[in-house]
């Protein structure tokens, strides 16, 4: 079965360095926490606010170790008029045993605010 895994996280400035470390540790929790590997990874979709624009975060993934060949795209959120800055969103499409409940979609620093609905405490990074 094929699961989409969210995650969200938020930087304090639109700086390559900060953006390419944030995506990294959003992406590597992501797998950890729902027990995915590479190879069981179909794509991955992150976008950003418009007001990150300094570095593509998929090159954040490509990074990792055994993610070379994951097919990873950018794109820009929608400029939805006071939504919440400098916020990179994935969404991960992985296949998985996991039923929906069992996905833990990962939100980190300011985006837990996002979907407090889905954070788990023991994944609350403030």
């Amino acid at each position: 079965m094929m699961r989409g895994i969210r995650g969200a996280i938020t930087v304090s400035a639109d700086h390559p360095d900060e953006i390419l470390k944030e995506t990294k540790k959003l992406v590597l929790e992501m797998a950890k926490e729902n027990d995915v590997e590479p190879d069981q990874v179909a794509s991955v979709v992150i976008s950003t606010t418009t007001d990150i624009s300094s570095a593509f975060p998929a090159k954040a993934v490509r990074t990792i170790d055994n993610w070379t060949y994951v097919p990873v795209m950018c794109t820009h959120e929608m400029d939805v008029h006071g939504s919440m800055p400098l916020c990179i969103r994935v969404m991960m499409h992985a296949n998985t045993e996991k039923s929906q409940q069992e996905i833990n979609h990962i939100y980190m620093n300011e985006a837990v605010k996002l979907r407090p609905d889905l954070i788990k405490d023991s994944k609350v990074d403030i």
